[in-house]
C-alpha cells in the first residue's frame, strides 16, 4: 500500500475549543493506518460567515496516511461526530470542524469532496498554518502557498501561545 501525505485544517468555535483542537490532534494520531507527522500552532480568528458567533480556533495538521481519500474522509467525519458536531447552519458555529486540505498532490472533484478544498487559498487561517508548517508547498496546479499568503488579509488572525 502506498503511503500518502495530506494536511488537514482543524476549527472550533464552541465548548471550550482550543481543548477541542487540542484533543483532536490527539485523536488524529490514533486514526487507523495514519501517524501524524506535526501541527500548526493554533490561531485565534474571527467567524468566517455570519459574525454573530465566537471567535474561532484554527490549527493545521499534517499526516502521512495509507487511507484512501474518502476513508479519510469518513474517519474525519465520524470524530467530529464524536465531539458532537452539529450543522445547524453554513459556516455557523461548531465544536469541531475537520477539512481535508490536501491529499498528496492530487485533485478530487466528488460529490462528497474536493481536494485540494475549494476556499483553501482563501483563507488566511488555513494558509498561515499550512506554511508553518511547510513553507515550501505547492499546491497541485504549481502555485506556491507562499506567494498567495501575501495577498490575504491576515486582520484578526492572532497565533495563540503554547498552553502551560
Amino acid at each position: 500500500m502506498k503511503s500518502h501525505r495530506a494536511w488537514i485544517g482543524l476549527g472550533s468555535n464552541l465548548d471550550d475549543p482550543r481543548q477541542h483542537i487540542e484533543q483532536a490532534l490527539e485523536e488524529i494520531d490514533c486514526l487507523p493506518l495514519t501517524c501524524r507527522l506535526n501541527a500548526s500552532r493554533c490561531y485565534a480568528s474571527r467567524p468566517l460567515g455570519p459574525q454573530d458567533q465566537p471567535d474561532f480556533i484554527n490549527a493545521v495538521a499534517l499526516i502521512d496516511t495509507l487511507l484512501s481519500p474518502l476513508a479519510l474522509l469518513d474517519q474525519l467525519q465520524a470524530l467530529e461526530q464524536r465531539h458532537r458536531r452539529v450543522r445547524a447552519r453554513h459556516w455557523g458555529p461548531r465544536t469541531l470542524d475537520l477539512d481535508l486540505l490536501l491529499f498528496d498532490d492530487s485533485v478530487l472533484d466528488l460529490p462528497r469532496l474536493s481536494v485540494p478544498h475549494p476556499e483553501l487559498t482563501r483563507r488566511a487561517f488555513v494558509v498561515v498554518p499550512l506554511l508553518e508548517l511547510t513553507p515550501e508547498l505547492m499546491l497541485p496546479d504549481g502555485r506556491h502557498l507562499m506567494g498567495l499568503a501575501d495577498t490575504l488579509d491576515t486582520t484578526g488572525l492572532a497565533p495563540l501561545l503554547p498552553p502551560a
